[in-house]
Formats: C-alpha cells, structure tokens, sequence
C-alpha cells in the first residue's frame, strides 16, 4: 500500500493561485508525491477538517475514492515565527520535531501518543490525521518536502506500507 502525506495548506488550491506563485517548490513535491500514489490507483483521503479535505479531494481528483493508496492532508504547527498566521509559540519547535522524526523515518509510534490539545494550541488542527498514521507498518519512507516557510511546517513524505 502507498501512502502520501501532503500539507493542508488551501494554497494548493486553484483557487488560490497567483501569477508569482509563492510555494512553486511546495507545489511541485506535492505533484510528484500525488502523481506517485495514484500509481497504482485510486486512493482515499484522511483529514481531520473541511479544508484538509477540500485540499485532498482536489488533488486526487476523478481517482478519489477507495483503493490501494491514502492521501493524508495535514501539516505541523503554525506558530513557527513571529510573522508565522499564529505569531510565535516556543513550543513548536519541539512539536515539529517530533512529529518530523516519525515521519521522515516512518516510525510512527510517537504519533500514536501525540498531544492533540497542544497540536490545537500550536495551530496544527489536523494532526489527528497524523495521529491515523500509528497503525501502519513501512517498509520504506521517502521525504520530497520539510521546511517551515511564513513560520508554518509543510512535509511532503511518501510511504510503502505492508499493513
């Protein structure tokens, strides 16, 4: 099974495009990343809001629905920077960190236990997504995408998966 992780992030969608597009490098692993799981098929979408939702909907397409692969739509703490939509949290450094380590190596164990309530405070609303994640087995993990641009951390990951 194929699984992709994508930010929800509403600037992925077309109706948000500009002529200078301002996450062109974003936009391109979330491409590639999506062009990949949809491989082998269709894929389901895993969001824990509307917008996430919205944002996974759009990128799959007529090959939403269920099948082999899951698009998971959620990005880490927006409270990076002062300029960052949520200003500056100290804590979300360390939020990201964590989160980041599980999803680069595939390990996602420490997810299954992650603060949801802090996520919440740190302007991660759908880190209940991420939290999905704990039940699957990798058996490879790839990251195209990790960076905090406007002080909100985007991933881009892509994962095989035996369960």
């Amino acid at each position: 099974m194929r699984v992709v992780l994508v930010p929800s992030t509403l600037a992925l969608l077309p109706d948000y495009t500009s002529i200078e597009d301002p996450i062109a490098d974003l936009r391109a692993s979330v491409d590639a990343a999506v062009a990949w799981l949809l491989a082998d098929g269709p894929a389901a979408v895993r969001g824990a809001t509307p917008a996430a939702k919205r944002i996974g909907d759009e990128l799959l397409g007529d090959y939403r629905g269920s099948g082999p692969g899951l698009l998971v739509v959620a990005n880490g703490t927006a409270t990076r920077t002062e300029k960052a939509p949520g200003h500056f949290d100290e804590r979300a450094e360390g939020f990201d960190a964590l989160v980041g380590a599980a999803l680069r190596t595939g390990d996602f164990g420490p997810l299954a236990d992650l603060d949801l309530d802090l996520a919440g405070e740190l302007w991660a609303p759908d880190a209940s997504a991420l939290v999905a994640l704990a039940g699957l087995v990798t058996t490879s993990a790839e990251t195209d995408y990790d960076a905090a641009p406007y002080g909100v951390q985007y991933w881009v990951t892509r994962y095989t998966c035996a369960s």
